[in-house]
């Protein structure tokens, strides 16, 4: 079985919290029993989430052997200006060694369901959107690639890995995927 679920803003991507106060979880979304996150999606961060019943399938997709993209659309504090696009592209330095080549590229903003809490807004400081896939996922990849081009990402939404796709589906729902990756 594989589940496509829209995690919303402030969950945590596991089904139980040690956390006092204890935070919401997927254990909160009425997900079906013995399933798993194939990866995983920052507390703070939106999206495309895929878990499943099956170890091999969730090796695939989540081994960067397998090169499965990951999809983003992000919202950057700044103007993205070429060179800072060719950098994501050609693949950033960061604390752990330089990324792999992305595809980057500025888009208009997405219509998105509205985040709780919003993003601040600044009248002195414009922001844009990014069309962002890259071939791994490092611990907050995206966050520090976009901060290493001065770029600081605001909102972070995935939107697709690898042949699947968020789709219609709304934060906090989910619906059984099919595909083959």
């Amino acid at each position: 079985m594989l589940i496509a679920f829209n995690k919303p803003y402030g969950v945590l991507c596991q089904f139980t919290d040690r956390g006092i106060p204890a935070r919401p979880t997927l254990a909160d979304f009425g997900l079906p029993a013995g399933i798993y996150p194939a990866g995983r999606l920052d507390f703070d961060s939106e999206g495309l989430l895929l878990l499943t019943d099956d170890g091999t399938l969730a090796h695939r997709l989540t081994d960067p052997e397998h090169k499965q993209p990951k999809t983003y659309w992000v919202q950057v504090e700044g103007d993205p200006q070429p060179p800072q696009l060719e950098a994501l592209r050609r693949g950033v330095p960061l604390k752990d060694g330089i990324t792999r080549p992305a595809s980057a590229q500025r888009i208009e903003a997405p219509e998105l369901w509205p985040r709780d809490p919003p993003v601040r807004f600044r009248k002195s400081v414009p922001d844009a959107w990014l069309a962002l896939t890259i071939g791994e996922g490092r611990n907050r990849q995206v966050r520090r690639m976009t901060a290493a081009v001065a770029l600081p990402t605001l909102r972070l939404v995935r939107v697709a890995i690898g042949e699947y796709r968020l789709g219609d589906l709304t934060p906090g729902h989910w619906r059984e995927a099919r595909g083959s990756a």
